[in-house]
């Protein structure tokens, strides 16, 4: 690894619902649409201006729809291509992927993981399908695809355990991610891919597209999403830590995989305020999307 200073410049909670790039009609997604959840998407645009404006070196995703039951893999082969479907929604996503790793610093992840006892292991099957959560995340901040990427797994901790115990490693996960981000020499952009409500509706309107339909799943789910969002705009995000746990409980909230908790801890629990480009529904989950630019 390199002997200069790295740094996290940028942290996003980027939301990966398929919707949003079925939305867009990129050329590498199958299906067609009319367009539809405007709000959100004007949001990552927000965050791919944001993202234009900055000298950065490689991405790190966090991604709750990779979830590994021994531990955080990590994507350590410079390249993977394949077309990934979504198993819930293949009629909206059907994606064709040709990404590159940045793999030094995968393994120096790697290193720092396993430096404070965590279970962190490299994923080298050539033919692993990445998971569509990655996909999502790094197409809405940067469809060029032109950086490359470090994908995490979710550790099943908080299921195994309980909620404070995969916050714990997720945070430890974050501090290993800093460090080796440090050590590197790179200028890192981090996604957390995660929702913050996620209960959701189980039948969708007959047009997927069809914004009469959407809103939020419960007002009990909106007033968490909403206080939760205040948090991260006030710069509390040691309280926002605090309340997780029950957050998650309380919303059904997709953090419980670790994503956000994880970018926080490489963050190193922000104080400063967030800026909130978006906040919108996707069949009645709660998606926000923010970002933390670091002091």
């Amino acid at each position: 690894m390199a002997n200069q200073s790295g740094k996290i410049v940028a942290g996003f909670l980027a939301p990966h619902p398929p919707h949003l790039v079925y939305a867009e009609n990129p050329p590498q997604n199958e299906p067609r649409s009319e367009g539809g959840w405007e709000v959100l998407r004007w949001g990552y645009q927000r965050v791919r201006d944001s993202l234009a404006a900055l000298d950065f070196d490689t991405i790190i995703v966090h991604s709750p729809h990779w979830k590994t039951t021994t531990g955080t893999h990590v994507l350590a082969l410079p390249r993977f291509a394949s077309l990934s479907v979504d198993p819930i929604f293949p009629n909206l996503f059907r994606y064709r992927y040709d990404l590159q790793v940045d793999v030094e610093l995968a393994r120096a992840i790697i290193e720092e993981g396993r430096r404070d006892g965590l279970v962190v292991q490299p994923m080298e099957n050539p033919d692993f399908r990445v998971d569509y959560g990655t996909i999502t995340s790094c197409h809405l901040a940067r469809p060029q695809w032109d950086k490359p990427i470090v994908g995490l797994s979710s550790s099943r901790s908080a299921f195994y355990f309980s909620n404070e115990v995969g916050q714990e490693e997720m945070l430890a996960l974050g501090r290993a991610t800093r460090r080796a981000v440090e050590q590197s020499g790179r200028r890192v952009v981090l996604l957390a891919s995660n929702s913050l409500s996620h209960r959701h509706f189980t039948a969708e309107p007959a047009v997927p597209e069809d914004m009469s339909a959407e809103r939020p799943y419960s007002f009990n789910q909106y007033q968490w999403d909403m206080h939760v969002i205040e948090l991260m705009r006030q710069g509390r995000c040691a309280q926002l830590l605090d309340e997780m746990p029950d957050f998650i409980e309380q919303a059904t909230s997709e953090c419980k995989d670790g994503s956000l908790t994880w970018m926080l801890g490489a963050l190193e629990v922000p104080d400063w305020p967030a800026t909130v480009h978006a906040y919108g529904t996707v069949i009645g989950t709660g998606n926000a999307v923010v970002e933390w630019r670091a002091p």
